[in-house]
């Protein structure tokens, strides 16, 4: 957190007074030798970012995919090569640039549905009490957010405990945060389920169903194309995560269904 101290007092005698303010800056990816992408981001766990924004992009599948990885001494960037085929694809792909409804970005790309790729697993049991645990750790675990609540948080869980877990300004950062801390750790996102603390939206959608997310949960609630992107993917959203009468979006077995409700009416 960033300390500003309002001296303007009218009265002229009265002591400094602290004015929250959350940390920013600006951190730049060079990729392959062509600039990639600015975020406006908490400047920390910066390899985690560029790693996993790597991989919700698809320019990698695994760390040992990263050919090259340099920080810039003067000033918040990196410099990083990837295979020239897994560019060269990802640059090909049918992707738009549009203005993002995600806070700390200006613009993100966002690909089409026939790009989002089908989950092959089934998807996981879930139940309102284990959610409802996971993001109360989540939240216990927001340093940040305690400071001065300007913050978004992110987590990747087996379903039983939180395995990653990320604070940005921007709620897509620390969900590639997140993701680059499993893929720097030799584990792949697929089947995990993220937790966000923010409304889950397309692109923030687009980037899980890239990673095989089986699951997204939030307090808040999904956007219309996110759960288009779900239903394309075999993901399910989970908006409401945290209330008696969770809202289940996406693919998601009949039985499963029932469970949930289940599940709910007796935390309730």
């Amino acid at each position: 957190m960033s300390d500003v101290h309002d001296t303007n007092d009218p009265a002229g005698g009265a002591p400094d007074v602290r004015l929250d303010a959350v940390e920013e800056a600006a951190v730049w990816l060079d990729l392959n030798g062509s600039p990639a992408v600015t975020w406006m981001c908490t400047p920390e766990r910066l390899d985690e970012l560029v790693v996993g924004w790597l991989f919700g992009e698809g320019y990698i599948d695994n760390q040992a995919e990263i050919v090259r990885m340099r920080p810039c001494t003067s000033e918040l960037g990196f410099w990083v090569e990837v295979p020239r085929d897994k560019y060269e694809a990802v640059e090909r792909a049918e992707r738009r640039r549009v203005l993002a409804s995600g806070c700390g970005a200006v613009t993100t790309i966002l690909g089409s549905m026939s790009d989002v790729p089908r989950r092959r697993s089934p998807n996981p049991e879930l139940d309102t009490t284990t959610l409802r645990k996971l993001f109360k750790e989540l939240f216990a675990r927001g340093e940040r957010y305690k400071d001065t609540g300007g913050i978004h948080a992110a987590a990747v869980t087996d379903g039983q405990t939180l395995l990653y877990h990320a604070e940005d300004i921007g709620r897509h950062n620390a969900v590639d945060k997140v993701l680059g801390a499993a893929v720097l750790d030799n584990r792949s996102p697929e089947d995990l389920i993220l937790l966000v603390t923010g409304r889950i939206s397309g692109e923030l959608a687009f980037k899980a169903a890239r990673a095989r997310i089986s699951a997204v949960a939030t307090p808040s609630v999904p956007s219309t194309i996110a759960v288009d992107i779900a239903k394309a993917s075999g993901m399910v959203l989970i908006g409401r995560a945290v209330s008696g009468h969770p809202q289940l979006h996406g693919q998601w077995e009949s039985g499963k269904r029932k469970t949930a409700r289940s599940a709910d009416a007796t935390a309730t």
